[in-house]
């Protein structure tokens, strides 16, 4: 297949930046050239071409900390082990329809659901949407704490096992990027403060971070951890953990070291933790430091209320059709600070793509890269929120997505 797309403007990402009138060549998946739409049409003269003259183009969206496969099916509807994996390709649909062509979802273990990470790789095999899988441990604060492992999966495991290094070492080796590897800090899920009343406790020692950390590194592999609050975020940079999601409640101090330190950071602006979220001042910090931030839903979930940068009412539980949404302030403040729209944009799109591993096939608008894009009525996040504004979404080139 072999076609051109014009756009009204076509926001890269990439060093080519933004290009006003502009057009993509696509071949066979993947984008062979990209320049203006004067030049491609003179260079391509006999291309079958898409018209898209009145709309925006720029790289599909990637949300890299999501639950839509294990825990989000049981919460949203009364499936069985038979039809839990038919709710999870609706609540993948539904990301693919709100312009998200690439997932990081998490493979923590639930008492019902016992299926392994290959269970969940062939659910997802077949389908226009890229997913990559960290296997996890979790701590869930109930009034016992609950512990599970993506290994051990339906079946509970002890406050000892989860420094066990054989458990640890199996863990590492099945994840295929640093998600949320531990909980350093417990859980309230998607489940009210009631039910949760020790969400935040910490669960690890400094030496039993190490020691898990060290496994990962040995193997070759980056960490990422679910941490919030001052104790727990310097637990896990004194240990050398990769990746913070979340990082609720990060010192100024700690953010000097995370430079320092060469750590990533995965915003969740909606919630996730038993702290206030991420707001748009702190990420605003993370980007003026050159700390690389992601901003990721961590759906399905209740969103936090009480900020003055997130409009839900209630806590009903939001998914991936909110990402521009919760994103939308933050990028808002960038811009009014004189960020470059590709660079607000990469928040969304290259930042999570690199956090996966997979920044050499998606994220950006450049030559050689899988035509994953979206045409829209505006920047997506920074200046439309609602999903019906997106008019197509396409992946490693094919239409999947048409609102027209």
């Amino acid at each position: 297949m072999r076609y051109m797309i014009r756009g009204k403007k076509i926001v890269t990402v990439s060093q080519l930046g933004s290009l006003e009138n502009g057009a993509i060549v696509i071949e066979n998946g993947k984008i062979a050239a990209i320049d203006s739409w004067e030049r491609l049409k003179e260079g391509y003269p006999d291309l079958d071409v898409i018209d898209c003259s009145s709309y925006v183009i720029t790289p599909s969206l990637v949300d890299c900390h999501t639950h839509l496969l294990e825990f989000a099916p049981t919460s949203l509807y009364p499936v069985t082990p038979e039809t839990h994996f038919l709710a999870g390709k609706t609540i993948l649909l539904h990301a693919l329809s709100s312009g998200i062509t690439a997932l990081g979802e998490q493979i923590c273990g639930h008492p019902l659901c016992d299926f392994s990470k290959e269970d969940y790789q062939k659910a997802v095999r077949d389908l226009p949407i890229d997913v990559s899988f960290a296997t996890t441990s979790i701590s869930i604060g109930f009034e016992n704490l609950a512990h599970f492992t993506s290994i051990t999966q339906s079946r509970r495991v002890t406050h000892y096992d989860l420094a066990d290094p054989v458990l640890v070492q199996m863990i590492a080796l099945e994840s295929d990027y640093p998600g949320e590897n531990i909980f350093i800090s417990a859980t309230p899920a998607n489940f009210t403060d009631k039910e949760v009343p020790r969400a935040g406790e910490i669960i690890y020692t400094l030496e039993e971070l190490q020691k898990i950390v060290t496994i990962y590194h040995r193997l070759g592999k980056r960490m990422g951890a679910h941490v919030a609050g001052e104790e727990g975020i310097q637990l896990a940079l004194d240990a050398g953990v990769d990746v913070l999601h979340h990082a609720h409640g990060m010192t100024d101090k700690q953010m000097e070291k995370s430079v320092k330190q060469g750590v990533k950071i995965v915003a969740t602006p909606m919630g996730g933790t038993h702290l206030a979220p991420n707001s748009p001042e702190e990420i605003l910090k993370y980007v003026e430091k050159d700390i690389p931030v992601s901003i990721a839903t961590d759906s399905y979930l209740p969103p936090y209320l009480g900020t003055s940068w997130l409009p839900f009412q209630d806590q009903s539980l939001q998914g991936p059709d909110v990402l521009m949404l919760i994103a939308q302030p933050v990028m808002q403040l960038l811009k009014k600070q004189n960020y470059d729209e590709n660079k607000i944009l990469s928040l969304l799109t290259d930042n999570p793509a690199k956090l996966l591993g997979k920044d050499d096939r998606f994220g950006r608008l450049e030559v050689g890269l899988e035509a994953n894009f979206l045409v829209a009525e505006g920047v997506p996040g920074l200046e439309i929120t609602e999903i019906d504004k997106i008019k197509q979404v396409f992946y490693r080139g094919i239409k999947v997505i048409n609102r027209d």
